[in-house]
């Protein structure tokens, strides 16, 4: 018997370096832990995401006959009581035996560990030692390769084991390895249920609430969603498809919903949305989605740049930079996504998604260098690159959410510029933000929910004179590449608010993180719960919402001047 356990850990061991991770290529659907479901797109496979309440050694009784995978940081991985509740799988799997396996365990500081308990039936992954100041103590990135590198089934059983803190993370890690878009055939339904073994709890084998399992359910079918959208090619998620799905959404979520299209755009003063749209066979497009509850003490507006496909414009983006623009529509996949969770787990102020949607086309109406147009702020601008598209539409939604919805938070997410990449990397977001409090929260959020993001200057004296025009208001584009490029193209957003806007203004650059390789993340999503938190009668979501406390002695002389 020990001969063939010790084959069993020689043949199961995989070293998992913590590159950037790859989301499985068969599509999925997630399950709702409500009777209520989400719109369903053509050409999602089904696939079900079930986060368990309950006791954890009974959750793994009633799933003997799944594939498992039991995840965390070696040293909980240690836990004698979780040896005891991993033996509830079945008489192959003893205690002694998964102890055996942990001891076997290696992880480096960037690198998980793989070791199989029973052949490929049951395996255990120490994730890597090593979580620096700027990661997510959960390390959401390496238990989602970790999720996607097990052994496949139609029927998986995951068993997180960590801190009540790393929960939301986790559970949020956990669900972006299951994207939900694809045209392939002959892929089958997959069934996976998730369980926690939380260490700190007084009794780590409790497990989830229903509130906690409802959440996590309900943020992970969001994700899925938003992963759907941004995979989807344009023929499919173009700028029709994209505002019915909205518009089915809200009616699901007893919302309403506003709508402005084609050349009522241009009627009404939406020079930055048309002129990007206007080339397109299909109309571009205003879309809002409103959540009005009884006692609501203000209002927050996400607005989200929706550019279904950019080929550049006349400013056409060569044959190799063009493939995957499909992806310029991921700001506002994760606010739709964000919005639709948030109202399902309460949220109680108002609270309204913008989506500022367009395809960035070639033809006889697209916009041409040196054209000028009027953006909603009736501020002018000069077009020197057809391919700063994104800021134009992003322009036109944050002064509709100012001046229009009243907000007293307004936040824009959008896949802006490819130098996020190079000044945050492929795993934070940028934001950029006129209020510090605010920016430290967006850090804390973003590694309480795995969407990790980080600061870039918000210094318009310094950058906004990139965009000087001798016959307009502004340029839309920089005279300068290596000037703070990202920070620069978030300035002409908040420009058309006017830089003495005095209420809170957050901008999220997420070109990097909305994607991993050939697959959407999700990115967005779970920022926004965790961020906006404290508004939600989730008790998961107030317990991952930041604090919004003066962060420094400079911060606090900062806002006395």
């Amino acid at each position: 018997g020990f001969f063939l356990l010790q084959r069993a850990f020689s043949y199961g061991r995989i070293s998992q370096p913590t590159r950037a991770w790859r989301p499985s290529l068969t599509s999925r659907r997630f399950f709702h832990h409500t009777a209520s479901s989400m719109a369903h797109l053509e050409g999602d496979l089904s696939v079900e995401v079930n986060f368990i309440a309950g006791n954890v050694q009974t959750v793994l009784g009633q799933n003997k006959e799944r594939l498992c995978l039991v995840a965390g940081q070696l040293s909980a991985l240690h836990s004698p009581k979780l040896a005891t509740v991993i033996s509830q799988l079945g008489s192959f799997v003893s205690a002694e035996t998964f102890k055996g396996a942990v001891s076997m365990l290696q992880p480096g500081t960037a690198v998980s560990d793989t070791c199989s308990v029973y052949l490929k039936k049951v395996m255990v992954v120490a994730l890597p030692t090593m979580v620096s100041r700027h990661n997510s103590p959960a390390l959401p990135h390496a238990l989602s390769q970790a999720v996607i590198r097990a052994p496949r089934g139609n029927e998986r059983l995951v068993v997180v084991v960590c801190p009540k803190s790393q929960v939301f993370a986790s559970g949020c890690g956990v669900s972006r390895a299951f994207p939900r878009y694809n045209q392939r055939s002959g892929a089958s339904t997959t069934n996976v249920n998730v369980t926690f073994f939380i260490t700190d709890a007084a009794d780590p084998t409790v497990g989830l609430s229903e509130e906690e399992a409802q959440c996590l359910t309900v943020a992970a079918k969001s994700i899925g969603m938003s992963q759907s959208i941004v995979d989807r090619p344009c023929n499919l998620m173009h700028t029709d498809a994209f505002v019915d799905l909205a518009k089915t959404i809200a009616s699901e979520l007893n919302c309403s919903t506003t709508v402005v299209r084609g050349k009522e755009l241009e009627e009404r003063g939406f020079g930055g949305i048309y002129g990007v749209g206007k080339a397109a066979s299909r109309p571009p497009a205003l879309v809002v989605l409103s959540h009005r509850p009884a006692g609501a003490k203000q209002t927050v507006a996400w607005v989200g740049k929706g550019i279904v496909y950019d080929t550049g414009g006349l400013a056409l983006k060569p044959k190799t930079s063009m493939p995957g623009m499909k992806r310029d529509c991921g700001g506002a996949a994760g606010i739709l996504g964000g919005f639709a969770a948030a109202v399902k787990l309460g949220f109680s102020e108002n609270l309204h998604a913008v989506l500022c949607l367009a395809e960035n086309a070639i033809g006889p109406e697209a916009t041409r260098p040196d054209d000028v147009h009027v953006l909603y702020s009736q501020k002018t601008v000069e077009i020197n690159n057809p391919d700063a598209e994104g800021r134009l539409v992003l322009g036109d939604g944050v002064v509709y959410a100012q001046k229009d919805l009243k907000a007293d938070i307004i936040l824009d997410m959008a896949t802006l510029t490819g130098a996020q990449g190079i000044a945050t990397g492929r795993y934070h977001g940028a934001v950029l933000c006129n209020n510090e409090m605010w920016e430290d929260a967006c850090c804390e959020a973003g590694q309480t929910s795995g969407d990790l993001v980080f600061p870039i200057p918000y210094c318009p004296e310094l950058h906004f004179p990139e965009f000087n025009s001798a016959i307009a208001d502004m340029k839309n584009s920089v005279a300068s590449r290596d000037n703070a490029q990202s920070s620069c193209a978030g300035l002409f957003i908040g420009s058309h608010l006017g830089f003495n806007f005095s209420k809170p203004w957050i901008h999220v650059d997420m070109a990097a993180p909305v994607h991993c390789g050939e697959r959407a993340t999700g990115y967005g999503v779970a920022l926004l719960l965790a961020l906006f938190g404290s508004s939600s009668s989730n008790s998961l979501l107030k317990s991952t919402s930041p604090a919004l406390v003066p962060s420094s002695p400079l911060a606090k002389r900062r806002r006395d001047s």
